[in-house]
């Protein structure tokens, strides 16, 4: 299978579909990355994958500014086998002010703080019980200060058959969607002809960070999108855009094959 990453497509290759007919699966995340959101700008859908099974990684921990480039936050979640993400507990509660403490640390000088902090302060004072329930109101504050406007579903509502791609094409059918938006990692688990064979089309949605300003500090790669949002607050939508490509399986792999020749 061809190398499906960022720098294998190249600049400038764009895949329009309805808004209405593009389906982006993903799974729930903890201050999510700005690539994250980038794949929403143009649909009015996501869908969380909340049904599957809970891996840790960046559903309960991602990075901030830190005193020497980046800090990880990660929240403590009981180990239980097999559990899926909407099954996840948090584990204690000590977490919430080590958490909240880091952010005031990084960002209380941030140009946009005055106009966020209280907001993720409501977040941080409450107790969570579920993982997936902090992740969507730390989701829910991101939309809103990007300014992006979709409808939330939750896979756990769909009850979705099988795993990997007969699980989303079961996803498209149950939704009526005619296109799935995925990352570049599709390449890895998708099997692209039995989703052709099902009438679906498939975008793969990457993301490139731009430089931005962040007051004095310099720009510092890999962060949360929450990052983005306290520095550049009403610009953060449009810096999320430069970053953004879409570009259809086809595309991707007649790039991919020219690069080669």
């Amino acid at each position: 299978m061809a190398d499906l990453t960022s720098s294998a497509i190249g600049p400038k290759l764009t895949a329009a579909a309805s808004p209405a007919l593009v389906l982006v699966p993903h799974q729930p995340a903890y201050l999510p990355w700005p690539g994250y959101l980038a794949r929403l700008l143009d649909v009015d859908q996501l869908l969380l994958l909340d049904h599957a099974q809970f891996s840790g990684q960046w559903q309960q921990r991602n990075y901030i500014e830190g005193p020497n480039g980046r800090r990880r936050l990660t929240v403590p979640v009981r180990r239980d086998f097999g559990q899926s993400i909407i099954q996840a507990r948090i584990s204690g509660d000590q977490w919430r002010r080590r958490h909240w403490r880091s952010l005031e640390e990084s960002y209380l000088r941030a140009e946009f703080w005055p106009d966020w902090g209280p907001r993720l302060a409501a977040i941080y004072d409450r107790r969570w019980e579920h993982l997936a329930d902090l992740n969507r109101a730390v989701l829910d504050l991101l939309l809103e200060g990007f300014g992006i406007q979709v409808t939330i579903l939750h896979s756990s509502a769909l009850d979705p058959a099988d795993r990997k791609t007969q699980m989303l094409i079961d996803l498209c059918h149950k939704t009526g969607r005619k296109t799935l938006r995925l990352g570049a990692g599709a390449h890895a688990y998708l099997d692209i002809a039995r989703v052709n064979r099902a009438g679906i089309a498939v975008q793969i949605a990457t993301y490139t960070h731009p430089p931005y300003r962040r007051g004095r500090q310099p720009f510092i790669t890999g962060l949360s999108a929450l990052d983005l949002l306290l520095h550049q607050g009403p610009s953060a939508r449009h810096v999320l855009a430069q970053g953004a490509e879409t570009a259809t399986w086809t595309e991707i792999e007649a790039a991919v094959g020219a690069g080669a020749a």
